[in-house]
């Protein structure tokens, strides 16, 4: 690797047109992952690629005039410092504000770069082209904005927003609910039996974990297992069953955590406190983002819960 200030005026402005070519399919690439789902924003993004090449062909132009129709192969990764990006526009499904965010640091880094290294030149005219890149950069950012105005109206934009929310529901909410729902209701049972079977912490703590951890691992590949994903856009498998099965674990073990505590009473006392708590929050996650009203939510959850927690119970006396 070359240090940028070790690189030629050729070096420069063939660097420079690389990177206004890759940038261009970067801009590409974002408009086709999402063009299926956010046609309004592929439009900006086919857009500003568009802009890329016209800049690129700009920049080649002069560098034909200055140097000829050899252009040496210099890319971001063979220069010491400059702009690495990962490469977000290869994932899918892509996220709308994730883009957005990526897309604008993408052309500000690149003015700030061009405009350090201006700064650091001692060559009058390397000086005078990274001004101009820097410039141009700056042009890209207010072209965003711009082109975000003209296409991306206030509906146009509302309507992403709507679907961006659904597919968060989708991918993250509805999985991670779910597994909350089963691991705060269906260990209940096992571990309340436990409890007043035994009536020693210890024992129903060891209990408590070996339901929340078996009942994550198994909803968590029956999660994955149920739907790839590629006809409900509900996201890769792997991830859901991640989110599903790790919420799972979670929601039985804020239940079974208290019979830590050596004093059987109370742990017990305890554990009802958060197994109220859970119950609050699922209720509150499903009128929050299952459009579900709260009473409703609370009503179905607590009866669903106490009717679960009385059997372990009536098991665990008997």
């Amino acid at each position: 690797m070359k240090k940028f200030s070790e690189l030629t005026e050729q070096e420069v402005l063939a660097l420079a047109i690389t990177n206004e070519e890759e940038d261009s399919r970067i801009y590409r690439g974002f408009a086709e992952g999402l063009r299926e789902t956010f046609a309004a924003s592929a439009k900006v993004f086919d857009e500003m690629a568009e802009e890329e090449v016209r800049h690129r062909s700009m920049l080649f132009d002069l560098y034909r005039s200055k140097f000829g129709e050899y252009l040496p192969l210099i890319r971001r990764q063979d220069v010491k410092g400059f702009i690495q990006k990962k490469a977000l526009w290869l994932a899918r499904p892509l996220g709308l504000d994730e883009v957005r965010k990526y897309a604008e640091a993408m052309e500000f880094e690149a003015a700030r770069f061009y405009r350090t290294a201006a700064r650091t030149a001692r060559d009058a005219s390397i000086r005078q082209l990274l001004d101009e890149l820097a410039e141009i950069e700056d042009e890209h950012e207010n072209l965003a904005h711009k082109l975000g105005e003209q296409i991306l109206t206030k509906t146009a934009r509302a309507k992403e927003d709507e679907t961006s929310r659904r597919m968060f529901v989708l991918q993250y909410v509805q999985p991670g609910l779910v597994g909350l729902m089963d691991g705060s209701v269906s260990t209940l049972a096992p571990l309340f039996a436990a409890a007043f079977a035994t009536h020693h912490a210890w024992e129903t703590f060891l209990v408590g974990l070996a339901a929340s951890v078996g009942a994550g691992i198994s909803m968590g590949f029956a999660e994955a297992l149920s739907d790839d994903g590629s006809l409900t856009g509900r996201g890769t498998p792997w991830l859901r069953g991640t989110v599903c099965g790790m919420m799972t674990t979670v929601g039985g073990l804020g239940h079974t955590l208290p019979y830590l505590i050596p004093d059987f009473w109370l742990a017990t006392i305890l554990a009802v406190v958060v197994v109220a708590v859970e119950l609050a929050a699922i209720s509150y996650i499903r009128y929050r983002f299952m459009d579900t009203p709260f009473l409703q939510a609370a009503f179905q959850i607590g009866v669903g819960g106490a009717l679960v927690f009385l059997a372990g119970i009536l098991i665990g006396s008997s």
